[in-house]
């Protein structure tokens, strides 16, 4: 199928609005790492890490540009471009690799926001029923197609966003004098922050698969900067306020720099504001674990002559049985450190060699 055939056969009323794939792409890239990057960050480049946050933010800039380029080029989505690439059957085999990894992104992104609230909030939490119930909702969203998800995104955004003003009660404790002298680590450690960061990042590339279902796609490019430039600006900004709120041996201790932050609010109505703030990022979980299980279950339906909806259970099944075999901190580490390592090689190596492997088919399609 080629991009004009497949455009049309998408009915316009399954599409959505250019500007919504700000949403769509700020929403997952704002998950569960929001609340423990600074550590990470902190651990090779200390307080120049805020310098790393915006180098990895650049970097995805430049391959978001490569991802609509290789879409332009391929004349659809991922699958498109894997079989233009390689052939219907090789493709294939790509195909499931991207099955298995935005899998392993649902499976992540779920467990890591239970073990938060694993140790914050209910340490006897059913990771389970949790999981089970959750799908259950995501189920409903996804089911829905497209335009669902891109309005659980838009509200994943818009309704928790007053969480920010919550770092304003951290000024009076902070000193920014901490960020002082600018470039006091060596350009390895930064470098190294940056690929650390770049993994918090994750996400963006659910575009390569939400593309043909949205309408003048070519003209949504811009509002996919602009939302790598947002989520850029969100992570700079906590980054400069927790390394002014703590010591870098306090910031080398703390997991969850930011719920620690929120322990210090203090309002007439509410104790503890981190309970608040956990419970409210499970609207930001919501639209991450959604567009990642569409995703999933979007090429295995591309792969296969199962309807979406079947191949939509198939994966929730699979997830839910996975998620369950994660039962401590160290393997939860490990999940994130293996996931973060599978989608930087990915959207770092894959994805700019993909785009070089379809031009040249291209060049040689029309030659013969």
């Amino acid at each position: 199928m080629n991009r004009g055939e497949m455009m049309q056969a998408i009915p316009e009323r399954r599409k959505v609005s250019p500007f919504l794939v700000f949403f769509l792409i700020h929403s997952i890239q704002v998950g569960g790492g929001v609340l423990g990057f600074q550590r990470i960050i902190a651990m090779n480049a200390g307080y120049d890490g805020w310098i790393s946050v915006i180098l990895a933010g650049i970097l995805t800039h430049i391959l978001v540009f490569i991802m609509y380029k290789l879409l332009d080029k391929s004349g659809g989505d991922l699958v498109s471009a894997h079989t233009l690439a390689f052939g219907k059957w090789i493709g294939k085999i790509f195909d499931s690799v991207f099955v298995l990894y935005f899998s392993l992104l649902v499976i992540t992104i779920l467990r890591t926001y239970i073990e938060v609230l694993q140790v914050w909030m209910y340490p006897r939490l059913s990771t389970f029923i949790f999981s089970l119930s959750f799908f259950i909702l995501c189920y409903y969203f996804v089911s829905g197609g497209v335009r669902n998800i891109a309005g659980t995104a838009f509200f994943g955004t818009i309704l928790p966003s007053y969480l920010l003003l919550s770092f304003a009660f951290t000024f009076p404790f902070s000193d920014y004098r901490n960020i002082l002298p600018v470039f006091d680590h060596s350009l390895k450690d930064i470098l190294i922050s940056t690929k650390n960061m770049s993994l918090t990042y994750l996400g963006y590339e659910c575009i390569l698969l939400f593309y043909p279902f949205v309408k003048n796609a070519k003209s949504s490019q811009k509002y996919a900067h602009w939302a790598l430039f947002t989520t850029t600006t969100v992570y700079t900004i906590i980054a400069l306020i927790s390394f002014a709120f703590f010591s870098q041996k306090q910031l080398e201790k703390t997991v969850w720099a930011t719920l620690s932050m929120w322990k210090i609010v203090e309002m007439p109505f509410v104790e503890r504001f981190e309970y608040i703030g956990i419970a409210n990022w499970c609207l930001v979980i919501l639209p991450n674990v959604c567009i990642t299980l569409w995703c999933a279950s979007r090429i295995l339906k591309r792969m296969t002559p199962l309807k979406h909806r079947q191949s939509l259970v198939i994966i929730i099944l699979i997830c839910l049985s996975t998620l369950t075999l994660f039962t401590n901190r160290q393997q939860v580490n490990v999940l994130n450190d293996i996931t973060g390592q599978i989608g930087f090689y990915i959207n770092y190596i894959y994805i700019p060699l993909l785009l070089v492997i379809v031009i040249i088919m291209k060049k040689v399609r029309n030659k013969s």
